[in-house]
């Protein structure tokens, strides 16, 4: 092991015990605002976010735009790949800042408009840094791991631990995985989505604050998904290092 990969290794435990620990009262009380604030947004609004939120992840697993570039060497080091994955998230942050700002500055219509876009930045940047640490995102199961690496990023704390489970055993469940990917479960998929991110995304809607707000909830929104996903295929790396050593 590298002394770049003790480095990250470090990191990698101490992050694995904060997304495995029991929520907190700050924890709990968010979720209790975010329901309240949830029951005060007309249905129909729901509902047309609901539909864009499916719309987007099923064109994760069945499109073909978000495809990206060639595969890096295979012997890429740790070290060169995180350096282009933390220049990946800071050039999508930019762009989710800037479309936050616009779409929220026009209230409550530009904001349901935005949020299939937002997600169309994160899909993005998810394709783009699973092939960077060198996975094929043809793979459909790859493009399951990474809808997990959203779930995992916004879910409730009550939920993280056992979608964590999921991810760090990643290779045996992907072994379990049908063929079919219309089996995976969208409907609790999306609803703790939708759930987690309705604080901030609800305040970007309002037209008072909502371009101030907008720009830096997205910003946050991605940078959250980056640190995440990059802890996530650091496990998997890792993993597959040690193996490769113990052959």
């Amino acid at each position: 092991m590298t002394e770049y990969e003790q480095k990250i290794s470090v990191e990698l435990k101490q992050w694995q015990r904060k997304i495995t620990k029991d929520p907190s009262f700050a924890d709990r009380l968010s979720k209790q605002v975010q329901d309240k604030m949830s029951g005060i947004i007309p249905e129909k609004v729901h509902q047309a976010v609901t539909f864009m939120v499916e719309k987007m992840f099923k064109l994760m697993l069945y499109g073909a735009e978000y495809l990206t570039g060639e595969m890096p060497d295979p012997q890429s080091t740790l070290l060169w790949r995180e350096a282009y994955v933390k220049q990946t998230i800071k050039d999508y942050q930019k762009t989710a800042g800037v479309e936050g700002a616009v779409t929220g500055a026009g209230g409550i219509l530009m904001g349901i408009a935005d949020f299939p876009v937002l997600v169309g930045i994160k899909l993005k940047m998810l394709f783009e840094i699973s092939r960077l640490y060198g996975y094929d995102v043809g793979d459909y199961r790859e493009r399951l791991f990474m809808l997990y690496i959203f779930q995992l990023a916004f879910s409730s704390q009550h939920n993280r631990p056992q979608v964590y489970k999921i991810l760090e055993n990643w290779q045996a469940y992907a072994d379990l995985l049908p063929k079919d990917p219309a089996a995976f479960d969208w409907r609790s998929f999306q609803q703790e989505y939708r759930d987690y991110i309705d604080l901030a995304k609800m305040a970007q809607l309002i037209p008072v604050v909502g371009a101030a707000v907008g720009a830096v909830a997205n910003y946050k929104l991605i940078d959250k998904l980056g640190a995440t996903a990059m802890q996530c295929y650091r496990m998997r790396k890792l993993d597959d290092g040690l193996k490769l050593e113990n052959q």
